[in-house]
């Protein structure tokens, strides 16, 4: 059902005329769509999950006629119910883009009918292919003229509650683990919260970096390659990797003050928590994992990122920080207490002395 459709050429545009259009129209299925769309992309399928499988399979073992036929009748029910809720109120000026995986023949029996009803309907040429090509091309390049300021310290530093403080305040940010949605080490899952597709990770950031200025510094948090399940293109890696760093300091009674704010919430599935922990078997001995889930038991929870910390963390930061940022050993140090309610003064206090400071030289910590 999705080899190319013979559309006339005047009912087909490309990426450049997206903004030209009042909405833009995913027919593919729901499930293709939460893999990763259009930003600002409806869907309405014009086959579910399980009649795409139907078609393609029939498709395959039975007969390309009977398959397309099928197929046939199903989009057209979908479109005639579309027509009678979803798009029932839109105008006759109404100007719709409408994609499905490469342009064939779902998007292109919509568009059809669409123009057959008046509306000014287009097909985009190539599709979501289309689109997926231009996110991996501009992630290749459009990273390329950034200047990184790397937030640099271990887990429990609070680097990215100081670096929204920052956007507060008025910097550039790029807030990898907020497009993510994952604090990116082991513990980093956020609750009731699922990861983004590879591919709808890599759009939303696309569409972050698209936005930014490259006149002006972007501040942007150390990460590994992976944060969680997704991984950075290499070209953003590179530039954080060459840029300017600050090292985020923190004493460890507020890193841990800040771990029991922070990840409090794996407490409320404890079993769930220690058999994330037990993922670390390899890097931590039975007996290690064993002390740990006593404290998870008797909810001792201080005494437990204590231990997470200083075992873990901190020597997993040691090993692995130093080799990538290449301005790291001479980067400039900013005292920081993550728990601290003015995150403004904070951020602010930062900025100030970047902004005084030409060469990398030690920032005084800042008040707690």
């Amino acid at each position: 059902m999705n080899r190319p459709a013979h559309s006339p050429s005047s009912m087909r545009c490309g990426l450049e005329s997206l903004d030209q259009f009042d909405e833009i129209i995913d027919v593919r299925t729901p499930a293709e769509f939460a893999d990763d769309h259009i930003p600002g992309a409806i869907n309405a399928p014009v086959l579910s999950n399980e009649e795409r499988v139907l078609i393609g399979t029939m498709y395959a073992q039975e007969s390309p006629f009977k398959a397309t036929r099928l197929g046939a009748a199903l989009v057209a029910r979908h479109i005639a119910e579309y027509l009678e809720t979803c798009f029932a109120d839109r105008p006759q000026s109404w100007r719709p883009l409408i994609y499905c995986w490469r342009g064939g023949k779902r998007s292109g029996a919509m568009t059809t009918w669409f123009n057959l009803i008046g509306w000014r309907a287009r097909q985009l040429d190539g599709g979501y292919k289309t689109w997926r090509r231009h996110v991996l091309t501009s992630l290749e390049s459009l990273p390329e003229p950034l200047r990184c300021i790397v937030l640099t310290g271990p887990t429990g530093s609070g680097k990215t509650r100081l670096l929204q403080a920052l956007g507060r305040a008025g910097a550039q940010v790029l807030d990898l683990e907020d497009l993510a949605s994952h604090r990116g080490s082991l513990l980093g899952q956020l609750p009731n919260q699922a990861q983004p597709s590879q591919r709808y990770f890599e759009t939303r950031l696309q569409q972050a970096i698209e936005a930014l200025d490259p006149n002006q510094p972007v501040f942007v948090e150390a990460e590994s390659r992976r944060i969680g399940r997704v991984s950075l293109p290499d070209a953003l890696l590179q530039k954080m990797y060459s840029g300017q760093c600050v090292q985020v300091k923190v004493a460890m009674p507020q890193r841990i003050a800040f771990l029991l704010q922070d990840y409090r919430h794996l407490f409320d599935q404890p079993e769930t928590f220690k058999a994330t922990l037990d993922r670390l078997l390899g890097l931590q001995s039975h007996e290690t994992l064993k002390r740990w889930h006593h404290l998870i038991d008797t909810d001792q929870r201080a005494e437990l990122f204590q231990c997470l910390v200083s075992e873990h963390y901190d020597p997993a930061y040691q090993r692995s920080s130093h080799g990538h940022y290449a301005q790291l050993e001479h980067a400039p140090q900013f005292g920081y207490d993550p728990t601290d309610t003015e995150e403004s003064r904070q951020a602010h206090a930062l900025l100030q002395a970047l902004a005084g400071h030409s060469q990398p030289e030690p920032i005084s910590p800042t008040a707690s």
